[in-house]
């Protein structure tokens, strides 16, 4: 794409990182602007980021500020994203309308990937994807993650779907646009908060190793669009498969009955079970997320071996 200067800024240490095609891990701001209270979220944030440095790798955390796609913020930037309470929740079709009105976004799991993209990061870590949500056959509410999850050349490591969507579905829709679900030492498809949802994933894998070796192979192959590396919670901060799932549906339900609908569900939902849960499912949100940066970090590092000694790629 050209003139990508006009809408990109790369901090100096991403770009020194990229240009010497060593590890990068990029991270999403939704998770500061809209998943927690401020100052746990910025607080999150630069543990997310401390545990990719500990797995040699440089974090790459996202975000659009004054209309600018910024790919490796510093401090002073996840504060601002952090405290303001005016940043918007901003998708693909978002995308154009912040950059072009000069508007501060926080970046989904799709606009993460498209600015990974952009810079020429390959590996992305998260919390879960966004998927098709419960009711979908009346609502037609899915996420736009797994559309863009289709044609985008970026690995999302997640600790599976949101346990609030209709995992047999997101699963059925990652199958229909040949999205390799890839479980990271697990046969099973993990639902957030819980290390199983009863589905399975295409390919249990072993290693980072291997993950590594199957993107390269993907692309190289042209074979475009993402992978999804789903990766379990710890099994110390699982929570009761009965209980979350109750309260769950629970908040499913009163959302529905409030015409709660789009991009307002996800957070009213997690903002209620944070509230109902004590805290612990935050505290659950929180490692899962950080498990999710070790494994991507090591991911990206072998990537980056793999690339650093490939000619022409």
């Amino acid at each position: 794409m050209n003139n990508l200067e006009e809408f990109l800024d790369i901090s100096e240490e991403v770009k020194e990182a990229l240009y010497e095609k060593k590890a990068v891990v990029a991270l999403e701001s939704t998770i500061i602007s809209h998943g927690m209270p401020y100052p746990e979220n910025v607080e999150s944030a630069l543990n997310s980021e401390k545990n990719i440095r500990e797995n040699n790798a440089v974090p790459a955390t996202i975000a659009i500020i004054k209309g600018r796609i910024k790919v490796g913020l510093n401090k002073e930037e996840l504060e601002y994203m952090g405290s303001n309470k005016n940043i918007a929740k901003s998708s693909r079709r978002d995308l154009p309308v912040m950059l072009a009105l000069k508007k501060d976004g926080a970046t989904t799991v799709t606009t993460t990937m498209i600015g990974a993209s952009l810079a020429g990061i390959k590996v992305f870590a998260t919390g879960g994807i966004g998927g098709v949500h419960r009711y979908a056959q009346e609502t037609f509410d899915i996420s736009a993650d797994l559309q863009e999850l289709s044609k985008t050349n970026v690995a999302v490591v997640c600790a599976g779907a949101k346990s609030i969507l209709d995992i047999g579905l997101t699963i059925e829709y990652l199958e229909t646009f040949g999205i390799p679900v890839l479980g990271y030492k697990t046969e099973n498809f993990p639902a957030f908060y819980t290390r199983e949802s009863g589905y399975k994933v295409d390919y249990k894998i072993d290693t980072t190793k291997d993950i590594a070796n199957i993107l390269n192979t993907k692309w190289k192959l042209d074979l475009n669009g993402g992978v999804l590396v789903c990766n379990p919670i710890p099994e110390e901060y699982e929570m009761d498969k009965d209980y979350i799932n109750k309260i769950i549906d629970d908040t499913v339900k009163e959302a529905r009955d409030k015409n709660i609908s789009g991009k307002n569900v996800t957070p009213y939902i997690l903002a209620k079970l944070h509230s109902v849960t004590e805290n612990k499912s935050l505290k659950a949100n929180k490692e899962l997320v950080y498990n999710n940066c070790r494994v991507a970090a090591n991911i990206a590092y072998y990537y980056s071996n793999l690339i650093r000694y490939t000619k022409n790629f």
